[in-house]
């Protein structure tokens, strides 16, 4: 315990400013994050666990970072809840899920070890291992791992076997975990438990075939409407022309779990978010029967920071997923709304060429662009905008696409910038509901029929939208600020 009473201490006494960092999205206290772990309901209370790196803003020994929440909107600050600090994690305390219990909360995470070869080089072994907590402190099992490297199959790699995901059907708990298998190919597997301790290896939930990267990480298996939904981010993943950018990403598999055999029979693969910055999705049912998902808002190639930056790394906002029409729409949830404040509307506002509307700027807003009509071919909507700086998404309407460029938002990296997105449900009008949040956009298009994520660390004096149009448009502008208790900057994650 000496390592997480360490971590505690450093991440109270080298706390970031709040004025530093975004408003609503969750970020770490100080230094690295990434995937969202353990994303689940205890005792009423809205759980969020992180990869965690308190000691510098770059990837390092994995601890387990948490922040509890009423409302997926104003999150409070707890102590680390793991650190790698016993044989079996040495290397890392890596992603994984949680669930409540009648012993009390359950994280399922992956142990990460290195053991020396006869030859002196190391191997890594990952397993699977247990923790029991009270919502704040938690202690891990006796008998970790629960699942050991020798209950895989032959040919399954031990090495690239993390991020479990645990579920309960009636008395029966389930663990889905990532994996590769002998053909070097991304797959799911299948454990099964009555305890949580002892568990059997049950079958291959689904693989990629070859088709969708390598490794498979932080897989997500729920029912959804009459269908069911595997999410999976894979690794080293080749560029399709519409759907899928090369490199690490997030994808859903929608079909029908076949119960007998243990496999879901996929009929559509699908990007769950088009941007540069969107990866390791985990959901969590609410007690009002919404499936919710939260994403890492960055990309493993792309840490595009400051320099001078202390922290590094964000969380999506909470989005709501729903399946209808043969298509999985995600928008922020709902409880968003109640932080809106100062609506500011246009009706049917023409737009030509290159203008601005009174009182529509800012860096922490809610901004909904619906285009009704016109004889424009191109309409482009320009934020984090001064003199020198702007990032934007451009309408292309002959081809149904929308093209994102954040060539200007002051990065100094070699960074992918620019990205386009074809639009799968093309309606009467084009609606674009952007999220700010300082340093990051939300895309949601046509109600969340397609989303799109990205960050952008321009200075924060620039805060000008800016319109522009080829020939002429009309469209219909709401824009809110996001604030708390009518003053804007105050911080929604709040300590304790």
């Amino acid at each position: 315990m000496a390592d997480l009473a360490k971590a505690n201490k450093y991440q109270k006494e080298n706390r970031i400013d709040k004025r530093e960092k975004p408003i609503f999205h969750v970020t770490p206290p100080v230094g690295w994050m990434n995937d969202p772990n353990g994303f689940s309901i205890f005792q009423g209370k809205i759980h969020l666990f992180y990869q965690y790196h308190p000691y510098r803003d770059v990837w390092g020994p994995m601890h387990w970072g948490h922040c509890i929440s009423e409302d997926f909107i104003r999150w409070k600050e707890l102590p680390p809840a793991m650190a790698p600090d016993m044989d079996y994690d040495a290397a890392g305390c890596f992603s994984g899920s949680a669930i409540e219990t009648e012993e009390g909360h359950a994280l399922l995470y992956t142990g990460v070890m290195e053991k020396e070869r006869t030859d002196g080089t190391k191997e890594i072994v990952q397993q699977q291992c247990l923790a029991i907590g009270d919502g704040i402190t938690y202690e891990k099992v006796s008998i970790n791992p629960v699942i050991s490297f020798g209950q895989l199959p032959d040919g399954f790699s031990r090495e690239d076997f993390r991020d479990p995901k645990v579920w309960r059907e009636k008395e029966t708990y389930y663990l889905a975990a990532g994996n590769i298998n002998g053909q070097g190919n991304g797959q799911v597997i299948l454990f099964e438990s009555e305890d949580l301790r002892e568990w059997r290896y049950v079958s291959v939930l689904a693989d990629n075939q070859g088709k969708y990267g390598r490794m498979w990480e932080c897989p997500d298996f729920f029912p959804l409407g009459q269908k069911d939904v595997l999410v999976v981010s894979p690794q080293d993943m080749q560029a399709d022309e519409t759907e899928f950018h090369n490199g690490n990403q997030a994808v859903a598999l929608i079909g029908v779990y076949d119960r007998k055999q243990y496999r879901l029979l996929e009929e559509q693969v699908i990007s769950l978010d088009y941007g540069t910055d969107f990866y390791a999705p985990q959901t969590v049912e609410t007690e009002d029967g919404r499936r919710v998902m939260i994403a890492w808002m960055q990309s493993w190639d792309m840490n595009i920071k400051p320099a001078g930056q202390k922290w590094c790394g964000m969380m999506t906002i909470p989005r709501q997923l729903e399946l209808r029409d043969n298509t999985l729409y995600q928008k922020p949830v709902k409880e968003l709304e109640k932080y809106r404040r100062d609506p500011v509307v246009y009706t049917g506002r023409e737009i030509s060429g290159t203008c601005m509307l009174p009182d529509i700027r800012g860096r922490i807003l809610d901004l909904t662009v619906e285009l009704l009509e016109g004889d424009f071919r191109e309409f482009t909507v320009s934020f984090a905008a001064n003199e020198k700086f702007h990032t934007s998404f451009r309408y292309i309407r002959d081809t149904q696409t929308i093209e994102f460029d954040r060539t200007y938002c002051g990065m100094v990296r070699d960074a992918v910038c620019q990205r386009k997105m074809k639009i799968k449900k093309v309606e009467r009008t084009l609606k674009l509901r952007f999220l700010l949040d300082r340093f990051s956009v939300e895309l949601f298009v046509n109600d969340g029929a397609q989303a799109f994520t990205s960050t952008f660390y321009t200075p924060l004096e620039a805060e000008d939208i800016i319109f522009q149009c080829d020939k002429k448009a009309m469209i219909n502008v709401e824009k809110y600020t996001i604030l708390l208790d009518g003053e804007e900057g105050e911080d929604l994650c709040e300590r304790i």
